[in-house]
């Protein structure tokens, strides 16, 4: 009988195979899987940035609120800036040694989307747009660490440019 982590790591690889990778293997070739699991992520810096301006401005933040929430931001930025340093030991062709480092890190984020709809479903009308920015951009993060977990394509095999002329074999069929 297998425990609860064993089971959640099943379900991470189970998302990571099944779901991302072969979304990956479709992408084009000239938008690698680490390319868009790094935009994703700072396009969910931006979604969360967003939503701490809302709150701000509205008031439904205090100053502790709003320090919280910049600090929060300050360590989104922070890993995002650590996973770009790291994407360079991503190379075609070979393991990707990000998807055994972000082993924990994925179904965590995983637990914070369910959690972020969870407060975005059960909030109050007056904070459900930052609730919303907070969802997407928990959302976005997510799909991003999946992408950036992907394998990546081996390299393209490159065309001969010589090309080759057919001339029939005398005595052989003709058109």
């Amino acid at each position: 009988m297998s425990t609860f982590v064993e089971r959640i790591n099943q379900a991470d690889l189970w998302l990571l195979d099944r779901v991302f990778q072969p979304v990956s293997d479709r992408l084009p070739e000239k938008l690698p899987s680490a390319e868009l699991g790094m935009s994703l992520q700072l396009g969910a810096i931006v979604f969360f940035l967003a939503a701490i301006v809302i709150l701000s401005i509205s008031g439904y933040a205090s100053i502790g609120d709003s320090v919280f929430n910049i600090l929060n931001w300050v360590l989104f930025v922070a890993f995002y800036l650590a996973i770009m340093r790291m994407r360079g030991l991503v190379k075609p062709g070979q393991t990707n040694p990000l998807r055994s480092m972000l082993f924990g890190m994925r179904p965590l984020n995983v637990g914070f989307l369910i959690y972020s709809l969870w407060v975005g479903v059960t909030g109050n009308g007056a904070l459900m747009l930052a609730s919303l920015f907070m969802i997407v951009s928990n959302m976005i993060f997510t799909m991003g660490l999946y992408f950036v977990s992907c394998q990546p394509r081996p390299p393209a095999r490159r065309r001969s440019q010589s090309r080759v002329e057919l001339r029939p074999i005398m005595g052989g069929l003709r058109d």
